[in-house]
């Protein structure tokens, strides 16, 4: 247990120091929550954007942690040689694997400490019964983009794992209903969109905490799917050296 938190207060302390993460994790989605529910341009189909707006960011800070800070950071451990000393010390594969899950989790929690707070000073009043399913999504959202992530930064060199985690993110920042709801989205991109964790993700948080409390069928198949099979790929192709 004092390996595991040691390399857990390790962990923090370096996230802490990463201000291109920081910007990701947690900047983003603030700036996305704040800007537009200040002005009315995006179709989001509610009264208030922020209604619509809160809970999405909530589903894009943890795709934003688990697949971009957790792949990103692991994947530069990696091709320096991090992981390969690591694995092979008193801390153990174990112990490091579960400080990594910890701080992707210590850090969603800050994000949405702070997210759900602005969005409640911007006007946003969830229904209580929605928080319990919106949590567990979000749980399986954890494993699923964990899963993306730990598969890329296991198998790609740390500059690739950075390009292509990047481009990913963007990716389903707009497509995964994060800032523009699929229903707005041509056909064909919305129905691609929902085989991917981003959409489902998005579906169930925002429909769990919406004043209706309905989630379409696809959702969470979709995601529960995604929450096995990522982290499965990981397990299977993980290197720990290049």
């Amino acid at each position: 247990m004092r390996a595991y938190l040691g390399q857990l207060r390790l962990e923090l302390a370096l996230a802490s120091r990463q201000g291109e993460q920081l910007l990701v994790s947690l900047g983003i989605p603030l700036l996305v929550l704040v800007f537009f529910s200040g002005i009315d341009v995006l179709p989001t189909g509610t009264e208030e954007p922020v209604d619509y707006l809160a809970p999405a960011v909530l589903a894009l800070a943890v795709m934003s942690t688990a697949m971009v800070s957790l792949g990103i950071g692991t994947g530069f451990e990696r091709t320096y040689g991090v992981l390969k000393r690591l694995g092979a010390s008193p801390l153990g594969r174990g112990r490091w694997v579960g400080a990594k899950v910890s701080l992707v989790l210590v850090t969603e929690a800050i994000q949405w400490a702070v997210l759900v707070a602005t969005a409640v000073l911007l006007g946003w009043d969830p229904p209580s019964s929605g928080w319990l399913p919106a949590l567990g999504a979000a749980l399986l959202g954890t494993l699923a983009f964990a899963g993306i992530g730990l598969t890329m930064a296991g198998t790609l060199p740390g500059l690739a794992t950075l390009a292509l985690a990047n481009a990913l993110y963007f990716v389903l920042l707009l497509t995964g209903g994060m800032v523009v709801p699929l229903e707005e989205l041509p056909g064909a991109i919305a129905a691609v969109a929902r085989l991917f964790p981003a959409a489902a993700l998005t579906e169930v948080v925002t429909g769990s905490l919406a004043a209706t409390g309905d989630v379409e069928g696809w959702a969470w198949p979709t995601l529960g799917a995604w929450a096995v099979l990522a982290p499965t790929a990981a397990a299977l192709t993980f290197r720990w050296e290049d």
